[in-house]
């Protein structure tokens, strides 16, 4: 009750009415889907819901989101990843940690997060991952009292899955934080079924989204297809990390039968076997473009795409690539895989193939490279979709209301 009292006369004599938030997370910001989930969620709120100097981000990166936004940097020892991950391609994933590795982690956590709590002094923490840092969280609301909420984004969910060394002490987190939010209906099914059914009442899904300034209804790509030398011909385009669970070989494989230019902009551990797939194969109408560290640059390959595959083979999240490819009004063609499921309608906004299946992913993309019409409407669909649920804007709105929540009635 102390802890609570005191959060509310925070706010009650703070900014806005707003409570202070701090973002606890496990990775770099820059490099993955996650990242970017916390970073635009962040500015958001600073720019829309006046959370101007109530928002602070607890992240083992240097690197400055934005100078709005207090940053400290998280000091650990080593930064393990659930799959593969830009930036980190030799760190060593959650499963291959011993009994010591994950003890420092989990230090390191406590340590840092403490520093921070006793120099900010949040009203919540919001963790990002259900993971080592969630341990934390529950430390820091036994000792100082201090209130969280936390998001699963997918992926976390599949390594626990994996090495129920995580389990409990994930399990004791999620039952003592006020909220859970997971990203897509596929990982609050796979939260429900592993850590019980009675978390469904305090768990939302909210899923991630994009910055619809950055994607203008209408824009000309013309020169840009000539520059590419794409002038009169029709280009499927795959954007993301170059990992097996992408699925992009088989795109690969499809492209021998794809009557158009196949675009991959992206990098990994899987790239040098794609290149060498390529060439073994004699495919000439697949260009492996490489990492871009320009976003605009990214965003243009979106419009300039006629169609955009995904074709992963893992229960991914969300896929904010194909979110972002939809606001560009490009119709995806997309593995029924996870999260996806929430945003795609079969035939309306986009198009459902068999995972492993490189003649359906042709079949598909020659489809809507003949039908132009069928393109156009697909497309123009997707953007209306992306509008109506995955603008960051209607996202922090949600949270928004869900911080209030926290603090206002008294949430354990």
């Amino acid at each position: 009750m102390v802890a609570m009292d005191r959060g509310i006369a925070n706010i009650e004599r703070g900014h806005n009415g707003k409570p202070k938030v701090l973002f606890l997370y496990d990775f770099p910001i820059h490099g993955g889907g996650s990242g970017a989930y916390v970073k635009y969620l962040a500015l958001r709120l600073v720019e829309k819901y006046r959370y101007k100097e109530r928002i602070a981000v607890l992240v083992p990166d240097r690197l400055e989101i934005d100078p709005r936004i207090k940053q400290y940097n998280l000091k650990l020892p080593q930064i393990p990843i659930f799959i593969g991950r830009p930036g980190l391609e030799k760190s060593k994933k959650y499963a291959e940690l011993n009994a010591e590795e994950i003890a420092e982690l989990y230090k390191a956590f406590i340590d840092g997060t403490i520093r921070v709590v006793k120099d900010f002094r949040p009203d919540i923490i919001h963790v990002h991952h259900t993971m080592v840092n969630l341990w934390a969280a529950r430390f820091i609301r036994s000792i100082f009292g201090t209130k969280y909420i936390a998001t699963s984004h997918g992926s976390d969910i599949q390594a626990i899955s994996k090495d129920r060394r995580y389990f409990r002490m994930t399990r004791d987190g999620l039952n003592a934080a006020s909220f859970l939010t997971v990203v897509s209906g596929d990982t609050r099914a796979k939260l429900l079924k592993m850590f019980g059914t009675h978390l469904s009442a305090k768990t939302r899904t909210i899923p991630g989204g994009i910055r619809l300034s950055q994607f203008p209804a209408n824009k000309n790509m013309e020169r840009q297809r000539r520059q590419m030398g794409l002038s009169g011909k029709k280009m499927a385009l795959f954007t993301g990390r170059l990992i097996s669970e992408k699925g992009v070989e088989f795109l690969v494989k499809a492209a021998r039968k794809i009557n158009g230019q196949v675009i991959i902009a992206g990098d990994g551990p899987q790239r040098q076997k794609l290149a060498e797939m390529i060439e073994k194969m004699n495919i000439h109408n697949v260009t492996l473009l490489g990492f871009f560290a320009d976003r605009q640059r990214i965003i243009d390959l979106y419009y300039l795409a006629d169609v955009f595959v995904s074709p992963a083979l893992w229960d991914e999240p969300l896929g904010l690539t194909i979110i972002e490819a939809m606001a560009s009004k490009t119709p995806p063609v997309v593995t029924r895989k996870g999260g996806i499921v929430m945003a795609i309608k079969d035939g309306i906004n986009g198009t459902f193939v068999r995972p492993r299946n490189a003649t359906e992913i042709a079949k598909a993309v020659n489809y809507l490279f003949e039908n132009t019409e069928v393109n156009k409407r697909m497309g123009e669909a997707a953007r209306k979709t992306v509008e109506e649920k995955f603008t960051w804007t209607n996202i922090a709105q949600r949270f928004d209301k869900l911080y209030m929540k926290v603090v206002r009635n008294g949430h354990k």
